[in-house]
């Protein structure tokens, strides 16, 4: 073999390494994985009936570093979460919520809080804490969904007397508000995604 036909194999080798890497950065390349995180979104259902199943905490400390990869306004993060998986804490928010009586029957729950006590490099607590851990609830819930649980948002705030039960409920300092309950647990039975598109719901550029 000349050196003509070694550089010539070179050459070919190199652009075949050089298109892998491309395609590895492609959008065709990605698009697979990009599927799997769709199909997790569109496929997500809120959850209310659990199986009589333990949810490891490696997983509940999971879900809340999932929440804490949300977006936040001004790099603040201003959220807490109050895991819990004692029975009888939550059959008390299961008895005490009306929007949560099933907690009474879940393996566990995570209760997402806004923390006033954080501030900006003025001083200023977040203006924005409600927004910031709707962010990490719904990165919660899919990141639930995604480990094979069910889960469900249940609402506290803005309501004042059920912001109350929950904090006496979980001994909350003053400065954390509680946004809303989190009950997870595994699917009792599977359940079938809403179709919630509707095209006359999108506009572009102007409405």
């Amino acid at each position: 073999m000349n050196k003509y036909k070694i550089i010539s194999i070179v050459l070919a080798l190199a652009f075949i390494v050089a298109l892998v890497r491309s395609l590895a950065f492609s959008g065709e390349a990605a698009a697979p994985v990009d599927k799997v995180v769709f199909d997790n979104i569109m496929t997500r259902t809120s959850v209310r009936e659990y199986a009589d199943r333990p949810v490891r905490r490696t997983l509940l400390d999971s879900l809340a570093r999932a929440g804490m990869a949300a977006p936040t306004a001004l790099d603040m993060r201003p959220w807490k979460y109050v895991i819990v998986d004692d029975k009888q804490t939550l059959q008390t928010l299961g008895n005490n919520l009306p929007y949560a009586g099933f907690a009474a029957q879940a393996p566990a729950a995570i209760v997402v809080c806004g923390d006033t006590a954080v501030v900006d490099k003025q001083g200023r607590p977040s203006r924005f804490w409600v927004e910031d851990c709707s962010a990490a609830t719904e990165n919660i819930l899919l990141a639930a969904h995604g480990f094979g649980l069910g889960a469900v948002w249940t609402a506290v705030y803005p309501n004042e007397e059920l912001v109350d039960k929950v904090a006496d409920i979980l001994s909350l300092p003053d400065n954390a508000i509680p946004l809303n309950v989190i009950v997870v647990g595994y699917p009792k039975a599977p359940s079938t995604p809403k179709d919630k598109f509707k095209k006359e719901n999108i506009h572009y550029n102007t409405w």
